[in-house]
């Protein structure tokens, strides 16, 4: 039997938010969260334990996102909603990964009882339905939404148009999207001020970071979120540990886009495991006489490899493999910009570097690319830092790739928010069996779902960027990465789906958005690898403090 819209609009209510009741929930979940680290650390730790440290990394990962909103939750009556709505979310997905495991997990689900009432009142579906089409405000400052809204227009204007054929012919990021991001300060958001960029410091570099590629990220992921990360690695990693040469010369290049920037770390046998790598850089003199060093090995997913100007790549600088991470050096290596379909570079003394186009199935515009570099020489002044750059070149890189983290979180925000826009649009204007799909309760309770998923994820990214600014948050910053970008392929999912047959088709965006989101949880650490070796081992040792 079928419920008319009108006859599930009167079954629908607004409960009012219980925000004590979110917190209480939030609580008691964080308390079994640290019950399972113990547990976790007891049994031998994320090693011996992976499914049980890959769950709770992301289990923790939703406790925290669930906390980040109880100040959002608190500005207004909506805002509330959706607290209580995420909480009561979070605290299912909890439980239910608990159920059949609660010996490996040590923890009782019986602990958690008494949230049983809050979970049942904000997981209705009457109540969800509430939120189908009310994805709450942002409560940015002035300043914060004036970045919002220039990037917004940018990309209205400038990316979206471009975005669909890119995808579909698998073309290049035009070059008048470059210049027009670098006229609007992206390239310069994380580049100091001294440097010719618009950092100050501080959590605003952050929030306008995160916020400027949520934006361009609803717009195109490929064409638009992922142009501002790579530049921000390198600068990140310069303003760490490069010396005062280094920075006056390639930063203010970096905050103008006369330098673009791909990051060389992946090898073909080393994905995370990058203490593995066998890419060497040694000591060589070029044929003018001048000092500097040989680089020699393959790097693959090397994204923008073709049109930048720059590679920033890892090499191992000194031979002996038991130092691991110390063995690594970071340069900056220049090369020719080349043709995305490969390139064949050849150097005076014998360097050659070409590159082998690696095609996908979303994420399309920057290509990626396998490397192979034989004898590519290198001046003396591009290793990072100098001579006390020498084996630190894994630390810096990783200052570069803990913000990529919180900006791939933040990518996923702006994939996840074109989708949802575009499942709403849809549903408002599709009729199936004589009645419009927005007023089915399925599609209001898809709908509210993914509103305050994203809603939490955006809080949860701005909490985040908070913490980095005040030089904390590094394990934040893997968890926003490992939650978000998991829920980004749901809400895309369900968008698509909501699309019905037409979301399968090329020629509605939320195809693009479904097998651009699948990326997201791969890049900048795999998920797993990121959960085991990275958020479960900073659990364990955040308790053992």
């Amino acid at each position: 039997m079928r419920v008319s819209s009108l006859a599930f609009s009167a079954m629908t209510t607004v409960q009012p938010p219980d925000l004590q009741g979110a917190a209480q929930a939030i609580a008691i979940a964080k308390e079994m969260v640290a019950t399972a680290i113990t547990t976790l650390s007891l049994a031998g730790g994320p090693d011996k334990n992976q499914t049980l440290a890959y769950e709770l990394a992301h289990t923790a990962a939703a406790v925290e996102t669930a906390r980040s909103m109880l100040d959002y939750g608190a500005k207004g009556d909506l805002e509330g909603r959706i607290t209580c709505a995420f909480t009561a979310d979070m605290v299912h997905e909890f439980v239910s990964r608990l159920i059949g495991r609660e010996k490996m997990w040590g923890v009782d689900p019986a602990a958690i009882a008494s949230a049983h009432d809050f979970v049942t009142t904000y997981r209705a579906p009457e109540f969800l339905a509430t939120l189908a089409d009310t994805p709450g405000p942002r409560h940015l400052d002035s300043d914060f939404e004036m970045v919002q809204d220039t990037f917004r227009l940018f990309a209205h204007k400038v990316i979206a148009p471009e975005a669909e054929h890119v995808h579909r012919f698998n073309g290049d990021v035009p070059e008048h999207i470059i210049s027009g991001l670098a006229d609007i300060g992206a390239f310069g958001l994380s580049v100091p001020s001294e440097y010719g960029g618009y950092s100050e410091g501080g959590e605003g570099e952050y929030m306008a970071s995160v916020i400027a590629t949520e934006e361009l990220s609803r717009a195109s992921l490929g064409i638009g979120g992922s142009l501002i990360t790579r530049p921000e690695i390198l600068t990140r990693a310069l303003v760490k540990g490069g010396t005062e040469e280094q920075k006056h010369e390639w930063l203010p290049k970096l905050a103008t886009a006369e330098v673009m920037a791909a990051v060389a770390v992946t090898e073909p046998d080393y994905g995370s495991d990058v203490a593995g790598i066998k890419t060497t850089g040694t000591p060589a003199k070029n044929s003018a006489g001048e000092d500097g060093w040989v680089i020699n090995g393959v790097k693959t997913w090397c994204t923008f490899a073709a049109r930048a100007n720059v590679l920033m790549l890892l090499a191992r600088t000194n031979p002996d493999r038991s130092l691991t991470h110390r063995g690594l050096s970071l340069f900056i290596v220049p090369k020719p910009q080349g043709d995305s379909h490969g390139f064949v570079f050849n150097q005076d003394g014998g360097g050659r570097m070409e590159g082998r186009p690696i095609d996908t199935i979303g994420y399309r515009g920057m290509h990626s690319y396998e490397i192979a570099i034989e004898n590519w020489w290198v001046p003396a002044d591009n290793l990072i830092g100098g001579e006390a750059g020498l084996g630190k070149g894994f630390y810096l890189q990783m200052e570069g790739f803990e913000n990529g983290r919180l900006q791939t979180a933040a990518r996923a925000v702006g994939v996840m928010q074109a989708a949802y826009e575009a499942a709403l649009d849809y549903a408002n204007n599709r009729a199936v069996f004589g009645e419009n799909i927005f007023n089915y309760e399925l599609t209001k309770v898809k709908l509210g779902r993914m509103a305050m998923v994203i809603q939490g994820s955006r809080q949860f990214s701005y909490s985040v960027a908070s913490l980095m600014g005040k030089g904390e948050g590094a394990m934040e910053a893997s968890m926003v990465k490992a939650y978000v970008c998991k829920a980004a392929e749901w809400v895309t999912r369900e968008a698509l789906q909501i699309h019905g047959g037409y979301g399968y088709a090329e020629e509605y965006s939320v195809s693009r958005l479904y097998v651009d989101a699948r990326v997201l949880s791969i890049f900048e650490g795999a998920d797993e690898t990121l959960c085991l070796k990275v958020i479960a081992r900073r659990l364990i040792e955040s308790q053992n403090k």
